[in-house]
């Protein structure tokens, strides 16, 4: 008798819509948006289309079932935090690194806030910021406004981030980024003194700033507007 192959072996196993999901992300993940094909993924699973049909009923469905499973492990992994200002840092950083870990989540995310708010992506991530933003101790009337102010700074941030990474990617060989932020610090600070003086006096910064240490300082900028405006009952 053959020996059972691996193909053979994931045949068997059953098929359900968390495995379907978690192959459409290990496919954006190497191959982008473009790559998620239901062929594509009929051949990685090992079975017919129909099958995966039962489950997801097109691309759009999958996209947003990968999306919401991606958003879902950034925020869930956030460690119980010391304090709400922790918690909403913690948050935020999960976002910012899982949109570095998958080129294609920012775009998505974009997509979802837009046209899917009704979704399910839009409610964890609010959720995962609002519940931090209540325990602030902001009063109910501005939960809103305040929690939609965090995600739409860290949703932007991030995704901007991201678009810069994945820009790196394709620098011709021998670019990297110390080389082109090298190159627009120069740029900066070669613009007309008269009609450019500040850009011109922090070229030198852009120079030498970390993505990610900056990310943080925006949150905690947005974080002490808060504390401003509602500061905690003594």
């Amino acid at each position: 008798m053959a020996p059972r192959t691996r193909r053979s072996e994931r045949r068997e196993e059953p098929l359900s819509r968390e495995r379907i999901v978690g192959a459409a992300v290990e496919l954006l993940d190497t191959h982008g948006e473009k790559g998620l094909t239901f062929r594509a993924l009929t051949e990685r699973l090992a079975t017919g289309p129909g099958a995966i049909y039962w489950h997801v009923a097109n691309k759009d469905e999958l996209l947003g079932a990968a999306t919401d499973a991606v958003v879902a492990a950034a925020v869930g992994a956030a460690a119980p935090a010391a304090s709400p200002r922790d918690g909403v840092r913690a948050v935020a950083l999960g976002l910012f690194e899982a949109t570095e870990r998958h080129p294609w989540l920012a775009p998505q995310l974009a997509t979802q806030l837009s046209r899917s708010p009704a979704g399910t992506v839009v409610p964890r991530i609010f959720e995962g910021i609002g519940r931090h933003v209540g325990a602030l101790g902001v009063p109910e009337e501005s939960w809103f406004t305040v929690t939609s102010a965090l995600m739409h700074y860290v949703l932007g941030a991030a995704g901007q981030n991201a678009a810069n990474t994945a820009s790196a990617r394709t620098a011709p060989p021998g670019g990297d980024r110390a080389a082109f932020l090298d190159g627009v610090s120069a740029a900066w600070e070669g613009l007309a003194p008269d009609a450019y003086p500040f850009t011109r006096a922090v070229a030198g910064r852009l120079r030498e700033h970390d993505d990610r240490e900056q990310f943080i300082a925006g949150v905690d900028l947005v974080l002490a507007g808060i504390t401003a405006l509602h500061p905690p009952a003594a």
